[in-house]
């Protein structure tokens, strides 16, 4: 019998599998044909799908940003998050693979140095310098991780939770898809990199660095704006007016 620790490092590495294989499958196999819009609903639509799937297993983390965030706000521990991490990595990579595996049975499909893997200068298509990369890369990862620490109340996405956070994801890459090709995830980003090389390796740090560093701010701001003991408070107010004559 699989223990719950078993099933929920394999609800990370398969959802962030998933994940990949088919946000990124959407720029690397149908980019050309549904635009940036349809890869942010690509994303949007697969993390939503994958909240109600996995959520109830693992919280659906499939980001180490997001587990971070999750380990910051003390929600996990230190031994469950590494766990996440290298599911999530491994899960990341796996998904890359099976998706150049299908990208390589396409005649002509340029995968080096693209495959959809992140980027700035020359390699945005916007041309956005280092600096605008990581403030970007920054902003849009806390927006997402916080919405996820806002919208769940433990680890575990329940009832609605899971669409807010599609949504979020899909905003995300609409503002970040012409600036970096958006990250806001270092499995999301490892996977790819390693099949594309050359310059999407040496960019990579980036795409590790800035999204754990907005993750990082995004739990210690929900901090203040979600503090722990609100829940108790409203919970207090709510049955002292109903004892109220």
């Amino acid at each position: 019998m699989e223990t719950t620790e078993t099933r929920t490092v394999i609800s990370e590495f398969l959802g962030t599998l998933l994940l990949v294989f088919f946000g990124v499958g959407a720029v690397v196999l149908a980019g050309e044909y549904i635009g940036t819009f349809g890869i942010a609903l690509s994303f949007g639509f697969v993390m939503l799908a994958l909240a109600y799937a996995l959520g109830p297993i693992s919280g659906c983390h499939i980001n180490p940003a997001v587990t971070l965030g999750m380990l910051l706000a003390r929600r996990i521990d230190i031994r469950t998050a590494v766990e996440y991490w290298i599911s999530q990595v491994l899960g990341g990579i796996v998904g890359a693979a099976l998706l150049f595996l299908v990208a390589k049975q396409i005649p002509g499909l340029q995968t080096h140095e693209s495959f959809g893997s992140n980027g700035w200068g020359d390699r945005s298509a916007v041309h956005l310098n280092t600096g605008g990369a990581f403030v970007t890369e920054l902003v849009l990862t806390f927006l997402f991780v916080f919405v996820v620490l806002a919208v769940t109340h433990k680890v575990a996405v329940i009832g609605f939770d899971g669409l807010p956070i599609g949504l979020a994801l899909a905003t995300v890459h609409l503002v970040g898809i012409p600036l970096t090709g958006t990250s806001v995830n270092p499995a999301r980003s490892i996977g790819p990199a390693l099949f594309a090389g050359g310059a999407a390796i040496t960019q990579l740090w980036m795409f590790i660095v800035a999204p754990l560093l907005g993750g990082a701010l995004a739990a210690v701001v929900h901090q203040f704006t979600h503090p722990s003991h609100e829940p108790r408070l409203i919970a207090d107010e709510v049955a002292a007016k109903e004892h109220t004559p």
